[in-house]
């Protein structure tokens, strides 16, 4: 099934203001806001929806709030969202809303969805580094770091969930959705991408105790680790508490920093992720602080030998 990755995630959330903040802060640009809620979209359109818990317009819960309530996939094309539709109806409820969404649940009980991807092309400006031994990338007297220069959200990366049987999980997402599985951390979960991309992974999943059921964190991809590090350096300095990070992962190498968040779970920010085809080979070990990254570093205020000049 040619599902590209994720279009949206939904949130039903008890601090809606805080929650609005953490997404301008984190550098999403505003979509639309009515009275039931808001949207805040990255470069491509993909976004999150944040609503108050109490929204009787969103999915039942699934566990403690605030939570992720719904998990939006964007597909290829309307034969996708049929050939879903045909498959998920086998043995479960599922509705196609006005707007043309596919609604249903995976077997750990998270409201999933599906719709035609609404993700579109935008200008990305290249990552040029000088490596020496090969040709300049970054062109003579340009320069690479500056202080006005944005720093925003490309893409919606992926999603994390805690689920109380992460092998039944597992099996829902391969078979009844041809996910695959790239990488596994022993005794703690898959990383696993769809058919329609190559990223390392769209959705992780976490062998949890049910009460804790729902979001772990989710992320979205920035253009490489200078953007990375800028942002979440601007998100630390606006008050947002990071608890691990920057650094580099091994399972997909992307990079990585960590910030409680007001959803339920963590926010991330992501950069350069691993891309593997059908023939790779998944790799298994054990979760632990060797194998999680491969360099760790803290955030800390800016600082000059000279002091403050102000």
């Amino acid at each position: 099934m040619n599902v590209i990755g994720l279009d949206s995630l939904v949130f039903g959330v008890e601090d809606f203001d805080d929650c609005v903040r953490a997404l301008r802060d984190y550098g999403l640009r505003k979509v639309d806001r009515v009275m039931e809620g808001a949207e805040y979209a990255a470069l491509d359109g993909t976004s999150i929806e944040v609503r108050r818990s109490g929204d009787a317009g969103l999915p039942e819960a699934i566990g403690r709030s605030p939570n992720i309530r719904e998990t939006v996939y964007g597909v290829a094309d309307a034969a996708t969202l049929e050939q879903i539709g045909a498959e998920l109806g086998k043995d479960r409820p599922v509705f196609l809303d006005g707007e043309g969404t596919l609604h249903s649940r995976d077997d750990s009980g998270i409201a999933i969805a599906f719709r035609v991807t609404r993700r579109r092309p935008f200008q990305a400006t290249p990552v040029l580094t000088n490596v020496p031994g090969l040709p300049p990338q970054r062109p003579v007297n340009v320069v690479a770091a500056s202080h006005d220069s944005e720093a925003l959200p490309h893409s919606l990366s992926h999603v994390v969930y805690f689920v109380p049987d992460v092998a039944k999980a597992e099996r829902f997402y391969v078979d009844r959705l041809g996910f695959r599985v790239v990488d596994r951390f022993t005794g703690v979960g898959p990383f696993l991408r769809p058919a329609g991309t190559f990223e390392h992974h769209t959705l992780f999943l976490i062998q949890a105790p049910a009460h804790m059921a729902g979001i772990n964190h989710f992320t979205f991809h920035f253009s490489g680790p200078n953007e990375l590090l800028k942002a979440g350096w601007r998100f630390a300095d606006k008050g947002w508490k990071s608890f691990w990070g920057p650094g580099r992962h091994i399972f997909g190498s992307n990079y990585f920093w960590y910030f409680n968040s007001p959803f339920g779970g963590a926010f991330e920010f992501d950069a350069d992720m691993d891309l593997h085809d059908d023939s790779w080979v998944p790799r298994e070990t054990p979760a632990n602080s060797v194998t999680s990254q491969i360099f760790l570093f803290d955030y800390r205020p800016l600082w000059s030998p000279n002091g403050d000049p102000h």
